[in-house]
């Protein structure tokens, strides 16, 4: 029986469970390990050098877990570390593995759904400042205005279950009206952290109707499924037994209660130390 080989999905909590599930949904034939750093999240705070750390470090923790195809599924993760894990660590250590991205797919995309070629991006404090969004977008679309608000509540918000709240309300009204007082010809909004879809209810209710809103785990799982057709070699490796494992390197007891929020059904984790 050939050794399981499983695609490795990480995330500094658990807003990558909003990915895996969407994943899971469209591949679902394959094994998966997800990892959340939960004992050193939030990220979307942190320096380039410490998210570069604690990234890479998960990463190699998956690797030596059997991942041959590791998922940053989290968008400070994207933003502060993955250029630097595939342009210096694969090349150097690890020349037949891979590492993807949340960024890349989703503003892959974005032209194509704009119409007036004017975009938004609602992000962590991290993800903003990084400007991951708008590089990799004009590498795209060069044309394609793009304007940017951070959202350091919203994370927050999710985690504490506070998302039908007045506070929760309020934050996500004001976020929004500062993002669309910037440019009032903005018809796409591309939610930058795998927390916000869980919010949509509230964000499309201070939205107007004609805005159309990208949430990352389908567009990332679509992309997905394209690499794995694109790379028939790695897609071999990538072992199908339809299993998922669940890790974090906190309290699994902590972790299972509030995965079941982000993943939409009960989750059996194990603690991992680092």
């Amino acid at each position: 029986m050939s050794k399981k080989k499983p695609i490795g999905v990480f995330d500094s909590g658990f807003g990558g469970l909003t990915v895996l599930k969407e994943i899971v949904k469209q591949l679902p034939d394959y094994d998966y390990l997800y990892l959340g750093d939960n004992a050193r999240a939030p990220y979307g705070s942190r320096s380039f050098e410490t998210v570069y750390e604690y990234t890479l470090e998960c990463v190699k923790q998956l690797f030596a877990m059997d991942c041959e195809l590791v998922i940053l599924a989290c968008n400070t993760a994207s933003a502060k570390a993955l250029r630097n894990i595939q342009q210096k660590y694969l090349p150097e250590i690890a020349t037949e593995k891979r590492v993807l991205g949340v960024i890349r797919p989703t503003t892959e995309v974005v032209g194509k759904l704009s119409r007036t070629g004017h975009v938004g991006i609602l992000g962590t404090t991290g993800t903003i400042t990084s400007n991951s969004y708008p590089i990799e977008i004009a590498k795209f679309y060069p044309n394609i205005v793009v304007h940017q608000e951070a959202c350091p509540m919203w994370v927050p918000i999710v985690e504490n279950n506070e998302i039908e709240s007045d506070a929760a309300d309020l934050f996500i009204q004001k976020n929004l009206s500062n993002l669309l007082s910037k440019d009032k010809n903005i018809d796409t909004i591309i939610l930058g952290c795998t927390h916000y879809p869980l919010l949509i209810n509230t964000i499309k209710k201070h939205l107007p109707s004609t805005i159309t809103i990208l949430s990352q785990g389908e567009i990332v799982a679509e992309g997905l499924l394209d690499y794995l057709k694109r790379h028939p070699a790695m897609e071999q490796k990538c072992s199908k037994g339809k299993s998922i494992e669940f890790f974090t390197t906190d309290s699994a007891e902590n972790f299972d209660k509030a995965a079941s929020l982000f993943y939409g059904k009960p989750v059996k984790s194990n603690h991992l130390e680092l």
